[in-house]
């Protein structure tokens, strides 16, 4: 039988790129939902699979937004939270901070698709002991801030060298993309010791470079032979080492600077949109041949379903 996986979207708006990048206009919330949105779940139909969509918030208090978020919700794809504000620093904040930013994200989701949010993921991967006892305080049953890699602090440096972030903006982000002793996490799901299950963002096994499609867009630019061929390599050896995949997807592998000029800075946007598609089509269905991909809740119930003793560690391990 094939193994449980599982395959999310971070529904990052164009706003809080911005706002990461510590660009001007982010403040009048710019969208590009209703463009992407629609791109996203007709290429999930065609290749008939269901997915989890964290969503942050404040998108969800935006009028102008709210079609394309219940279009989501009506396509029967999980909904799960992407905090209200997309602030990659949540390990600085309180745990009353915590409290009110996860639970207005919950409200403003729920109030727009109907559907409770049992699922986290931090923006940027922030997260925290605090964090996680927050999460099973409200009831989640799954985080999902885990990026097992050693290039995350990598991406960070050469994200600090091209932003406009001044110096105290850039300590706010110091945790942005995870740090070193992250890629020496397992790669697997666990569940910690409060009881909230992790499920870690899918590295490349013993190499534990990114396989998300983000990077493989930034491959792709190069040689998309390469970026295929780098891919296919990941699953082999995610089959080997047992590892089922959680695969990480972004609006911006829908879309290319064409769509949003605004985005010129991010990896990969001059690669067109229909090859991006092509491409975000090709992993789906690779993986689809291997594994069962499924939400990030099913793939997390399947691991409490068939884990026997599974592997508790403490909130206060990073």
């Amino acid at each position: 039988m094939k193994p449980a996986a599982s395959i999310s979207l971070d529904l990052d708006n164009l706003w809080s790129y911005l706002k990461t990048q510590g660009a001007p206009g982010w403040e009048s919330f710019p969208s590009y939902l209703d463009l992407v949105v629609p791109r996203i779940l007709d290429t999930l139909d065609r290749c008939g699979q269901r997915i989890t969509f964290f969503i942050v918030g404040q998108d969800a208090t935006i009028e102008s937004n709210r079609a394309a978020l219940k279009q989501i919700a009506e396509a029967g794809h999980e909904i799960a939270n992407h905090s209200f504000m997309h602030e990659p620093w949540l390990h600085l904040y309180s745990r009353e901070q915590l409290h009110e930013e996860i639970g207005d994200a919950e409200n403003a989701i729920a109030a727009v698709t109907g559907k409770t949010t049992r699922g986290f993921r931090g923006p940027g991967f922030s997260t925290s002991a605090l964090v996680r006892d927050v999460l099973a305080e409200r009831g989640y049953a799954y985080d999902a801030s885990i990026f097992p890699s050693a290039l995350g602090p990598v991406s960070r440096l050469f994200f600090f060298l091209n932003s406009r972030l001044s110096a105290e903006e850039k300590a706010q982000r110091k945790g942005l993309y995870g740090k070193f002793s992250d890629a020496f996490g397992t790669l697997r799901p666990f569940a910690w010791e409060n009881g909230l299950i992790e499920v870690p963002v899918t590295t490349m096994p013993l190499l534990r470079l990114p396989m998300h499609t983000t990077y493989l867009m930034f491959l792709a630019q190069k040689s998309e032979y390469f970026a295929k061929l780098y891919w296919n390599t990941a699953v082999t050896l995610c089959r080997a080492r047992a590892v089922a995949p959680s695969l990480l997807l972004h609006p911006t592998d829908f879309l290319d600077v064409q769509d949003v000029p605004q985005m010129s800075f991010f990896p990969g946007m001059k690669l067109p949109t229909t090859r991006k598609v092509a491409l975000v089509e090709h992993t789906i269905r690779s993986l689809q041949q291997h594994c069962l991909p499924d939400t990030m809740n099913e793939h997390a119930a399947a691991f409490a379903t068939t884990s026997t003793m599974p592997a508790r560690l403490s909130t206060q391990t990073a």
